[in-house]
C-alpha cells in the first residue's frame, strides 16, 4: 500500500521536488523534503521514513555519498536515485552500491509511480521479515524468576536447546509455555521461523489446511496455493500449543509427518522435504490425556523425547515480588507514569498469600489493572479485583500467625516465609533501591544481600 508511506525527497532545486511532491501525494504518500544531503541525515535522526528518493548531482554531498552516509548509520529503507536521461551509468553504478533502482528526467508519471510502488513493497516485506526474526529471536529475557523450581526450568532447556529432540512441555494455563518454546528456539541455533500454532484456537476443519497449506481447487474457496505452517517453519520449529485439541485424525498425519520429514499440502500428489523442530504443549497432564484418548498414545511418545514441566506460581512464591516490579516497570510506561510506582506493604502480603489459578498471566494482567486505577500513586488492596481482597490480610488479620499449610508448624519453614514476605515490601516500597530497603528493614546492605540471594529474589 502506497497510502502513509513516508517518503523523503532530496534535491536542491525547488521546482524538482516540488513535481516530485505532487506525484507522491496523489498516491497518498506523505512526503518530507530537504534542499541537500545534511538536511536530509539531520531529518532521519529524527524521524523514519519507508523510502528516500535523491537526486545524485548536488553540491556539497552528492547522492553516492548520502547513499554511504546512510549504510553507515544503518539505515536500510530503499533509495531511489534521479539522474537526467544522459547520466544513466552513473545511476547504474549507485545502484551497484545499493540504490534500489533509478528515475529518469524528465519525469514520466506512470514510471514514478511504478518504481516507488516496488520499492515500498519491498521495504515492507523487509520489515515483516525483520519484525518474524526479532519474535523468533525471543526467548530468555522474557524469563523472569530465581526459584529453585525455574533453575531446573533454565537448565532443561539449556540442555535441550541445541539438541534436534522434540520436546514436551506441560504446565497450567498462565505458567508460560511458549516462552518455554521460543526459548528452546533460540538456543538451538536453527536459522528458520519460530511459527506458533494454537490448535485449540482453530476449528478443527480449518486446522489440517492451516498445518499442511494446500494448493489451488483442493476444496471450495482454495483459489490459490498457500504454504502451511510446517512448510513455513522449515528450517526453524513449530510450537503445537494445546496439542491436545487436536482431532486425532490430523493427529496420524502429524505423526506421519515427524516420521518422514515430508509433507504434502492438500489437494497435491508431491512430497516436500522440510527440515524442523516440534514442541509441543498441553495445560492437561499428558499421560490422562493419552487415557482419555485425547492424545495418541504413538505421538505421544514420538513427541515426549524430552519433557519440560512447568511448575505453577503457587509452587514459587519467591518469584512472585519479582513478577509484580517487572510487570509495574513493563506497564507504567503504557498508563503514562514515568516514575515508579510502589505496592504497599498488605499488596505484598497479599500477592503472596492467593493461589493464582490463572499463574503468570493472572498476576500480570490484575498487576496492569492495579496500575491503571492506582494513577501512579501507591498501589493499594482496593486496586486489585475482590478475589484478591478475599485473601488479604485484611479480610484475614490471624492468617500471618497460622502456619501456611494446615498442621505445618515448622519454624524454619513459616520464618523463611515471613521474611520474604518482609523483603518484597521493603523493595517495593524502596522502588528496588537496596540500601533503602536495608534501612526500612533495619538490618545491613550485606545481611539484605545475603537474603536476596539465599531466596532468590
Amino acid at each position: 500500500m502506497l497510502s502513509g508511506s513516508r517518503v523523503l525527497i532530496v534535491d536542491d532545486e525547488a521546482n524538482a521536488r516540488r513535481v516530485l511532491e505532487v506525484l507522491l501525494k496523489k498516491l497518498k504518500c506523505d512526503v518530507l523534503s530537504a534542499e541537500h544531503a545534511q538536511a536530509a541525515l539531520s531529518l532521519l535522526r529524527e524521524t523514519d521514513v519507508d523510502l528516500l528518493i535523491t537526486d545524485l548531482n548536488m553540491p556539497g554531498m552528492n547522492g553516492l555519498e548520502l547513499m554511504a552516509m546512510l549504510r553507515d548509520e544503518g539505515h536500510t529503507f530503499p533509495v531511489i536515485v534521479v539522474t537526467a536521461y544522459g547520466t544513466v551509468e552513473t545511476a547504474v553504478a549507485a545502484m551497484k552500491q545499493g540504490a534500489f533502482d533509478f528515475i529518469i528526467r524528465p519525469l514520466d508519471v506512470e514510471q514514478v509511480e511504478l518504481v516507488v510502488r516496488r520499492a515500498l513493497e519491498v521495504n515492507r516485506i523487509q520489515r515483516e521479515n525483520q519484525f518474524l526474526r526479532d519474535e523468533s529471536a525471543k526467548g530468555w529475557d522474557e524469563f523472569i524468576g530465581q526459584s529453585q523450581s525455574m533453575h531446573q526450568v533454565y537448565e532443561l532447556i539449556r540442555q535441550a536447546g541445541p539438541s534436534k529432540a522434540s520436546i514436551f512441555v506441560y504446565g497450567e494455563t498462565g505458567t508460560g509455555k511458549e516462552l518455554v518454546a521460543r526459548a528452546v528456539h533460540a538456543s538451538s541455533g536453527r536459522e528458520g521461523l519460530f511459527v506458533p500454532i494454537n490448535c485449540a484456537a482453530i476449528p478443527a476443519d480449518i486446522l489440517e489446511s492451516e498445518l499442511f497449506g494446500y494448493v489451488r481447487g483442493a476444496f471450495t474457496g482454495a483459489v490459490k496455493d498457500r504454504v502451511g505452517k510446517f512448510e513455513l517453519a522449515d528450517g526453524g520449529t513449530l510450537f503445537l500449543d494445546e496439542i491436545t485439541e487436536m482431532p486425532p485424525a490430523t493427529q496420524a498425519k502429524l505423526l506421519r509427518v515427524l516420521q518422514e520429514s515430508r509433507v504434502d499440502r492438500l489437494g497435491s500428489n508431491r512430497s516436500i522435504e522440510i527440515d524442523l523442530r516440534v514442541i509441543a504443549a498441553t495445560n492437561r497432564n499428558p499421560l490422562e490425556a493419552v487415557k482419555q484418548g485425547l492424545l495418541r498414545e504413538d505421538l505421544y511418545y514420538r513427541l515426549n523425547v524430552l519433557t519440560i514441566a512447568l511448575p505453577a506460581l503457587r509452587e514459587r512464591l519467591e518469584d512472585i515480588p519479582l513478577l509484580a516490579v517487572h510487570f509495574i516497570e513493563k506497564y507504567r510506561s503504557s498508563v503514562q507514569y514515568g516514575a515508579s510506582t510502589p505496592l504497599s506493604a498488605d499488596v505484598c502480603e497479599a500477592l503472596l498469600n492467593y493461589d493464582w489459578p490463572g499463574n503468570v498471566r493472572e498476576l500480570e494482567n490484575m498487576i496492569e489493572r492495579a496500575l491503571v486505577l492506582s494513577q501512579g500513586q501507591t498501589i493499594a488492596l482496593c486496586h486489585f479485583p475482590r478475589e484478591i481482597l478475599n485473601r488479604s490480610t485484611q479480610e484475614i488479620p490471624d492468617e500471618n500467625l497460622q502456619p501456611t499449610n494446615e498442621g505445618n508448624l515448622e519454624m524454619e519453614f513459616n520464618v523463611e516465609r515471613l521474611e520474604i514476605s518482609l523483603l518484597a515490601q521493603a523493595l517495593s516500597l524502596a522502588t528496588g533501591n537496596k540500601a533503602k530497603a536495608a534501612r526500612l528493614l533495619k538490618i545491613s546492605e550485606r545481611t539484605l544481600w545475603y537474603k536476596l540471594k539465599k531466596y532468590g529474589i
